[in-house]
């Protein structure tokens, strides 16, 4: 009646399956570069940065608490000073930017010295 049968088409010319799992293959190579690889070498950076890490550096966390580093506990905490004589430890993968890195202290302290003898 109203019913008319469904045959399989034929294929017409089978193409390679190289070109089939091209586009495949091509996004995949896209979406390493754009993604995967930029977020490697920002989390390279920003661990060499939390090695870099040393007494003196101002630095702003996670939370956006911004203090000045006032001694290195250990591998995985510093002490931070964010406001006078108000000190809080930290993780130290909490530490979102170091703004400004502080003088290391044999430079700061021979530097207050010549000052003390300019004074004289």
């Amino acid at each position: 009646m109203f019913v008319t049968p469904a045959y399989a088409q034929s294929i017409l010319g089978g193409g390679s399956v190289l070109f089939d799992f091209l586009p495949i293959v091509l996004m995949g190579v896209i979406f390493y570069f754009l993604l995967i690889r930029p977020q490697q070498q920002a989390r390279k950076r920003h661990t060499a940065m939390l090695a870099a890490i040393a007494r003196g550096d101002n630095i702003v966390t996670n939370g956006g608490i911004v203090g000045k580093i006032t001694k290195v506990v250990d591998d995985a905490e510093v002490e931070v000073e964010i406001a006078k004589d108000i000190k809080v430890r930290i993780m130290r993968a909490m530490i979102a930017e170091v703004r400004v890195k502080g003088e290391p202290a044999k430079a700061a302290k021979a530097k207050a010295t010549t000052k003390a003898k300019a004074k004289k």
